[in-house]
């Protein structure tokens, strides 16, 4: 209860410094982007590692391409679910307390992520992606940094939901 409180610790407000964090990781993930548009063409791909390389995909659906060949109802769907998403993400963010840092940077990270990929289906009618892992012929469907911006962002949810369930059952 004390993560999302703003009376205990002090305002909330200040959780929304946070914001800055996903302003620089939707920048980050915008120029990734336009560098994979101007220097691959489509499907082309880029050796880096044995298990990883940058391909130029481009996805019309939600996570790993489920509903990618749907009639075009999800562009605007999915848009208008990110960005009530993202309202209620900064919200969430105001009202934080001033120590639940590693929820708001959970958030900041989920944000940027949602603002990434909605950007890229609002401007282009599907996102960009282009980092695949891959293990010999076995490949992982092509994400972006948005992607793994929200990845990143629900591990740190879930971990702050268990050190939560830890300090309650320590007391």
């Amino acid at each position: 209860m004390g993560a999302i409180s703003g009376k205990q610790g002090g305002t909330g407000m200040i959780q929304l410094r946070w914001l800055a964090l996903s302003a620089a990781l939707v920048g980050f993930d915008q120029w990734t982007k336009q560098l994979v548009e101007r220097g691959l063409q489509m499907y082309e791909a880029r050796y880096v590692l044995p298990v990883f390389n940058i391909v130029r995909a481009h996805n019309r659906g939600a996570a790993f391409s489920m509903f990618d060949q749907a009639s075009g109802w999800q562009r605007w769907a999915f848009s208008v679910l990110a960005a009530v998403v993202s309202a209620a993400l900064v919200v969430w963010l105001a009202r934080l307390e001033r120590r639940a840092n590693l929820m708001a940077a959970a958030l900041a990270l989920i944000l940027a992520g949602a603002i990434g990929n909605v950007i890229d289906r609002l401007r282009l009618g599907y996102v960009i992606d282009f980092l695949q892992v891959h293990w010999q012929e076995h490949y992982f469907p092509a994400f972006n940094v948005a992607d793994s911006a929200i990845t990143v962002g629900a591990g740190l949810l879930l971990l702050d939901a268990l050190l939560a369930s830890r300090r309650s059952a320590g007391r």
